[in-house]
């Protein structure tokens, strides 16, 4: 693994020569932010709604690319090594000019295969985004460009770490710290380009310590990632990635091909417990963070309070879930309870004490179930 929040984000960039890239207008723009964005994620676009509009092109863009980017990674299509070389083709796009021929190949080396057809979409549609991102002022397009890339730092990990996901193999991670840098560089880094994005765009947020929040951010993103590291482990083993680290199962006198055994689950319990703590304690920091938005900027509030509850909800779940390491027992919240939280936090929002209730009952039932 590479070492922790290196920023290869920081690469210097050419200037852009506008290699080909289609012309933006106000119809692209809308088929992007609105529909494709819609068509990829109906639960992030909700949050991306919620925003105030100054926000929603340089998050949903972001959005987008890196959707665009994991595609690349998690396709069945290609060989790992061949998705690699396409997700590094995809990776100059941004730290060199972009070129809506470059981005065209990478289309046809997926889409010429059975692609869903919002991948063939969001792949087509490269050029456009490309576009868009040209045509951003330079500090989102800086602050998208660097997210990004270092997004698919953490991608390329997994296609490099691990085994063929049909060649029978398992591979764990090393050491807590490795897993703490993985969570980095698949959502840490979002929370500092959140925050760095919200201070550049919110008038109310000038007075922010961008610093210190954009710690916290980090924070909130790894909770998050660890929620879905957790959640999709038993999912996780059956294609050869262990995420729980190799040095907490020779502690439990487990090995990794123990966690493909449902009835391991209660061996492996405390690992879950340490893991499900670490967690908690990130999300004590995405409350802080989101206490420290104004009271009155009830839409970016709203925007980071619902990914909380629905985290603290599925944590709740695999806490109390005894086949937690059954592939065929899904930990999820149901839609109800989306909605019925979306709802409450209507109300709620503008109120730091009703918030940070909320938010510490969660935290709790968690840790009584722990």
């Amino acid at each position: 693994m590479l070492p922790r929040e290196q920023r290869l984000a920081e690469v210097p960039r050419r200037a852009p020569d506008g290699r080909g890239l289609p012309p933006v207008d106000p119809a692209a723009r809308a088929r992007l932010l609105t529909g494709l964005l819609r068509g990829v994620s109906r639960a992030f676009y909700l949050t991306v709604r919620v925003l105030p509009a100054r926000l929603r092109e340089p998050v949903g863009l972001a959005y987008l690319l890196a959707r665009a980017a994991d595609t690349l990674a998690d396709t069945r299509l290609l060989p790992p090594a061949e998705r690699l070389a396409q997700l590094l083709a995809f990776r100059a796009q941004l730290v060199e000019p972009a070129s809506t021929e470059a981005l065209r190949a990478i289309e046809a080396a997926l889409t010429a295969g059975r692609a869903l057809a919002e991948e063939k979409e969001l792949l087509q549609q490269l050029p456009q985004a490309f576009a868009l991102l040209e045509s951003l002022e330079p500090g989102d397009h800086e602050r998208i460009r660097r997210v990004v890339v270092t997004l698919t730092e953490g991608m390329a990990f997994d296609l490099t770490a691990f085994p063929r996901e049909d060649g029978g193999g398992l591979v764990a991670l090393k050491t807590g710290a490795e897993l703490d840098a993985y969570t980095y560089y698949v959502a840490g880094c979002v929370g500092e380009f959140w925050t760095r994005t919200l201070v550049a765009h919110e008038p109310a947020l000038r007075g922010w310590d961008a610093e210190a929040l954009s710690a916290a951010g980090v924070r909130f993103g790894k909770a998050l990632q660890l929620t879905n590291v957790l959640r999709d482990l038993p999912r996780d083993l059956r294609i050869g990635r262990c995420y729980l680290p190799e040095e907490d199962l020779l502690t439990a006198g487990l090995e990794p091909g123990d966690l493909r055994h449902p009835d391991a689950g209660a061996r492996a319990r405390p690992i879950l417990a340490k893991w499900l703590n670490t967690a908690l304690a990130h999300y004590d920091a995405a409350e802080a963070y989101t206490l420290a938005i104004p009271r009155r900027c009830a839409r970016l509030r709203l925007a980071v309070l619902w990914p909380i509850l629905i985290g603290l909800g599925t944590l709740e779940r695999l806490a109390r879930e005894p086949r937690w390491l059954d592939p065929d027992v899904r930990v999820k919240v149901s839609r109800g309870f989306v909605y019925r939280t979306m709802l409450l936090s209507l109300p709620a929002a503008p109120s730091n004490a009703l918030l940070g209730a909320w938010m510490r009952s969660m935290r709790r039932n968690v840790k009584r179930e722990t």
